[in-house]
C-alpha cells in the first residue's frame, strides 16, 4: 500500500506540472521536483503512449487491423486528422517524455551531494544519466519511425531554439545507435539508480543493461536494408553484450489497481463504459484459418465462435468478437519490450546475416515466447509449430506473419515489422480517406501544429521526406 500512494502521489504531482503544448518546453512550468519523480512520470506517460487504444492518440491496432470501431469509424479508415493526433503524438513523446527526462537530466547535473555521498555520487550519477538517455534514445527512434525527420539535435531546448530544425532521419539513427552503445557501456551494477522511482526495472542495472541491447538489437535490425555494415555492428555487439532472454527481464510498466494508475487499455475500455472496439475481420480470420489457441486470450467468443467485422465499417458490439479479458484488468502490464518481441529480432538477424544461431530455431522460440506469454501451454505451442513450420525459402513471410500475431498486444512494434517484411499483406479499405491513396499508412504526418508554429523547418522537412502523407516512407523502408 506504501508504494501504491508513492506511486499516485509522484503522478498527480508530476501531472499537475509537465504538460505542454510546446515541443521543448513549457516556460511556465516551474520543474520542483527530484529525478526520481520525473521518472517515474516520464515511464508511466511512455508506456501510456505505446499502450494506450485510446484513438486520439495510438491507433495503430486499427492500422494493423487487430481491432475495429463499432460506431465512430474515421480512424479505421485512417482519418487521423479530425481528431488531431499527431499533434497528441508529438506531445506525448516530446513534451510528456522527452522533456521530462531531460528535466531529470538537468537537475541530476546540477546536484551537489553532501559529504556522506562524495565518494559514491559519480557511479550513481552515471548510472542514473544513462538509463535517462536509454529510455530517450527509444522514444526518439519511435518518434523517427513514426514521422521520418524530426526535430532532434535542437530539439528540448526552448530557450535556444525555439522553432528546432528537423534533423534527417538516417542521421538520427547513426546518432542514437552510438549513444545507446555509450550507454550500456556506462552502466555498472551496484553504484546506484533511481530505487523505486524506476518502475520499469527498480534500478535493476543487470536489467537495464539487457534492455539497453535489445533497444540495440531493434536498431540493428531496422536498417538493416539500408546499411547493412552498421546493423550487423550494432546486432553482434547486441547479442554479444546479453539480450532480453526470459519473461522476467521484460521491460514493462507495472499499473495499479486505482486510478489514475490502471492501464489504459482498461481506462479506454472498462473504465469509461464505451464498448468502442471489436476484433478485426482479417485478423480474426487468420487466427481460425490456422487454429490458433491465442484467440481464446486475445478476444471473447460470440456463442463459442470468434468473428470480426470488416476492416472501416462499423459493427455491434455484441455480434462480433470483443478484446479479450485482459483489456479488462486495471493492471495488465503495458509492454516497451518483451522477450517475445527480443527473439523474433534474433529470429530475423538470423535469417538475414547468419548472426546469433539458427533462423528456424529462434523462430520457434518466438513462438513458444508468445504462447507462454499469453498462458498458453507448451504443448499447444509446439502443435502450433508442427501445423506451421519456419519457411526458410520466404523467412520474411514467416517471421512478418508470427510477429503480427505475438505481437498483437504491442501495435507501434507490430508496424515496424509489417513495413520491413511487407507480411502480412494487409489491404486498405475501400471506405479509406483518400489521403491514404488506397494503402494501410506507412507513417503518420506531421501535426498541424508544427506546421502553424513551426512552419519553415516543417516545409523543409516535408520536402525532404518526399511529401507529408500517409504513404511517405521512413527511410528504412525501402520495400
Amino acid at each position: 500500500m506504501k508504494n501504491k500512494i508513492m506511486i499516485s502521489s509522484i503522478l498527480f504531482s508530476v501531472l499537475m506540472g509537465c504538460t505542454s503544448e510546446d515541443v521543448n518546453n513549457d516556460p511556465d512550468v516551474t520543474y520542483n521536483t527530484i529525478p526520481e519523480t520525473l521518472i517515474t512520470y516520464a515511464e508511466k506517460e511512455l508506456s501510456d503512449y505505446m499502450n494506450t487504444p485510446s484513438v486520439n492518440e495510438n491507433n495503430f491496432r486499427l492500422i494493423m487491423q487487430y481491432w475495429q470501431e463499432t460506431v465512430y469509424v474515421n480512424e479505421s479508415n485512417y482519418n487521423f486528422t479530425a481528431r488531431n493526433v499527431s499533434n497528441n503524438v508529438w506531445t506525448d513523446n516530446y513534451v510528456n517524455v522527452l522533456n521530462s527526462l531531460n528535466k531529470a537530466k538537468e537537475l541530476i547535473e546540477q546536484y551537489q551531494p553532501s559529504a556522506s555521498e562524495v565518494t559514491s555520487w559519480q557511479a550513481k550519477k552515471q548510472n542514473q544519466l544513462a538509463i535517462i538517455d536509454i529510455l530517450s534514445v527509444y522514444t526518439f527512434q519511435t518518434l523517427t519511425d513514426t514521422y521520418g525527420d524530426i526535430p532532434y539535435s535542437q530539439a528540448l531546448n526552448n530557450e535556444k531554439y525555439p522553432l528546432p530544425v528537423y534533423d534527417d532521419d538516417q542521421k538520427i539513427y547513426e546518432s542514437i545507435i552510438n549513444r545507446l552503445m555509450a550507454d550500456i557501456n556506462r552502466l555498472k551494477e551496484g553504484e546506484g539508480t533511481f530505487g523505486s522511482g524506476d518502475i520499469l526495472y527498480g534500478g535493476d542495472i543487470a536489467k537495464w543493461k539487457k534492455f539497453g541491447n535489445s533497444l540495440l538489437l531493434k536498431l540493428g535490425i531496422a536498417i538493416s536494408d539500408i546499411d547493412a555494415n552498421l546493423a550487423r555492428t550494432a546486432i553482434n555487439t547486441a547479442i554479444s553484450g546479453g539480450v532480453i532472454t526470459d519473461q522476467s527481464q521484460n521491460c514493462i510498466f507495472r499499473y495499479l489497481a486505482e486510478t489514475p494508475n490502471f492501464s489504459p487499455i482498461f481506462e479506454n475500455l472498462a473504465n469509461n463504459g464505451r464498448n468502442d472496439f471489436i476484433g478485426g475481420k482479417p485478423f480474426i480470420d487468420y487466427l481460425n484459418a490456422t487454429s490458433d489457441q491465442r484467440v481464446t486470450k486475445y478476444f471473447r467468443d460470440v456463442n463459442g465462435v470468434y468473428l470480426g467485422q470488416t476492416i472501416g465499417a462499423p459493427g455491434n458490439f455484441f455480434a462480433f468478437s470483443s478484446p479479450g479479458i485482459f483489456a479488462y484488468i486495471p493492471v495488465t502490464p503495458g509492454n516497451l519490450m518483451t522477450h517475445t518481441e527480443v527473439t523474433f529480432y534474433l529470429a530475423e538477424a538470423a535469417a538475414r546475416f547468419g548472426i546469433g544461431g539458427n533462423p528456424e530455431t529462434l523462430y520457434k522460440d518466438a513462438v513458444r515466447a508468445s504462447f507462454l506469454e499469453w498462458e498458453l501451454s507448451a504443448q499447444e505451442a509446439e502443435t502450433y509449430l508442427t501445423a506451421h513450420p519456419y519457411n526458410p525459402g520466404n523467412w520474411k513471410k514467416s517471421i512478418g506473419e508470427q510477429a503480427w500475431i505475438a505481437l498483437y498486444n504491442h501495435p507501434v512494434v507490430s508496424w515496424n515489422f509489417y513495413r520491413r517484411l511487407d507480411y502480412p499483406a494487409l489491404q486498405a479499405p475501400p471506405t479509406a480517406i483518400n489521403n491514404a491513396e488506397g494503402k494501410v499508412p506507412v507513417r503518420l504526418q506531421y501535426p498541424s501544429l508544427e506546421a502553424t508554429t513551426n512552419g519553415t523547418n516543417y516545409s523543409k522537412a516535408a520536402t525532404a521526406i518526399g511529401g507529408d502523407k500517409l504513404t511517405t516512407k521512413i527511410f528504412w523502408d525501402i520495400h
